[in-house]
């Protein structure tokens, strides 16, 4: 089983100089650093717009950027980009993860979602009767640009373009591996029959796991039809994390903080609501902590504790067939040097034991599940029919008349490359 870790980039107010957005992201930076050269696989970045207090990671292509200079290995994970057209135009998503892939030397994972918070999806105009549509439609085109040379164009119900070469490509092709973002069985059994990654964000028990897990390939291997050019049959489960050789002193690091996560994911999701600027979520949850106070069990705190306690949440998700674990470790005000120390405890303590066994664990599910790719992509051909061959339309430049302001797409059809050139510059 693989390893990961995640960032919402959480700033619980008071905001002060010492509780700054730029000392979060200076702190998450090193955390990642620390976590490529400790042996963890995967590094996920969220993105989410307006969240205040719960999430800061507007724009994680950037961080992820950032990451990518000072690390050698570790994975990148988008978890997710926001794919709805009114908020990231498909052509723009393709074009910012294949430069990402590249100065990263292929490290890139793609992962996908639609939004669900009322602050985001109006906040753009987005429709939120509209936006599974919307998310299936960006996806599906966003790959093809990567994989297609030129890309030919697309009339949508949600977002058209013409014919254009989006460029650079991808270093992996035909796109880097994609995930969607899961929250139930109706999304699990969604992203195989897509042949998507499971990234799911549910707290489940292992016993409960193991019924996504059984769920997600039985759904691939029948009824896989891919929406993008590659299948990514992995699943992948996130969980609370806090390491110390004390079980209590684990507890006392990280409980605070995993249960702000949930109390803000509920605020934004369910149950709150917000008055932009003002609205203190933080003091709500020190409010009403008698109503946080979930009993201890695999599906909520199983991640918390010393390191034997973590090894064995771990094996039992490994035993339900879970492809990656990945750790909420920056919840709430959980401080810099606690997650260091639980990065350095579980990578001397719970990991080498996961490594050894993974290589040959990935052999053998290649081998397995290759028939069943193989069989989705022939399904995928009958759906769509023959490829029709295409021809890309030449496209003239506007010439004078974009320079003088004139309306109309037709360039002067007697100008000279040397006056066009005089009169733009």
């Amino acid at each position: 089983m693989k390893f990961g870790i995640f960032y919402e980039h959480q700033l619980p107010r008071p905001w002060t100089e010492e509780r700054s957005d730029q000392r979060l992201m200076a702190e998450a930076l090193e955390q990642v650093e620390a976590a490529d050269r400790l042996g963890f696989d995967y590094v996920w970045e969220v993105e989410h717009h307006f969240l205040e207090e719960y999430s800061h990671s507007s724009a994680p292509e950037v961080f992820l950027a950032a990451a990518s200079q000072r690390t050698k290995r570790i994975r990148l994970g988008h978890g997710i980009v926001n794919m709805l057209p009114a908020v990231n135009h498909p052509a723009r998503v393709a074009e910012r993860l294949a430069t990402l892939d590249l100065v990263s030397d292929g490290r890139v994972d793609f992962g996908t979602g639609e939004a669900s918070a009322r602050m985001e999806l109006e906040g753009f105009g987005a429709d939120p009767n509209k936006k599974r549509a919307m998310w299936q439609e960006a996806l599906r085109e966003c790959s093809l640009m990567m994989a297609m040379d030129p890309y030919p164009g697309h009339q949508g119900e949600y977002f058209s373009m013409p014919c254009r070469n989006v460029m650079p490509k991808p270093a992996q092709r035909p796109h880097p591996p994609v995930w969607v973002a899961c929250s139930s069985r109706e999304t699990i059994h969604l992203a195989a029959r897509l042949g998507l990654g499971a990234l799911t964000f549910a707290f489940t028990d292992p016993e409960e796991a193991h019924h996504w897990v059984s769920d997600y390939y039985t759904t691939l291997k029948n009824e896989c039809v891919p929406l993008t050019q590659a299948v990514n049959p992995n699943i992948a489960m996130v969980t609370s994390f806090s390491v110390h050789e004390d079980e209590e002193e684990a507890m006392r690091r990280g409980k605070e903080g995993f249960q702000f996560f949930t109390f803000a994911l509920a605020h934004y999701y369910i149950l709150g609501s917000q008055t932009p600027g003002k609205t203190d979520i933080w003091k709500a949850f020190k409010e009403q902590p008698e109503e946080l106070d979930i009993p201890v069990s695999p599906g909520t705190y199983g991640g918390i504790g010393k390191p034997e306690t973590v090894a064995d949440h771990c094996r039992l998700f490994e035993e339900a067939g879970v492809d990656q674990t990945v750790f909420i470790q920056q919840g709430g005000n959980n401080l810099h040097r606690h997650i260091m120390e639980s990065l350095e405890l579980f990578s001397a303590r719970v990991m080498p034991e996961f490594k050894a066994r993974d290589q040959e664990r990935e052999r053998q599910k290649r081998e397995e599940l290759a028939p069943y790719i193989e069989a989705a992509f022939e399904r995928k051909r009958k759906q769509e029919g023959e490829t029709r061959a295409f021809e890309a339309p030449e496209v003239k430049s506007y010439g004078r008349r974009i320079a003088e302001g004139i309306p109309g797409d037709k360039p002067i059809a007697d100008q000279s490359p040397h006056d066009t050139f005089d009169k733009v510059f």
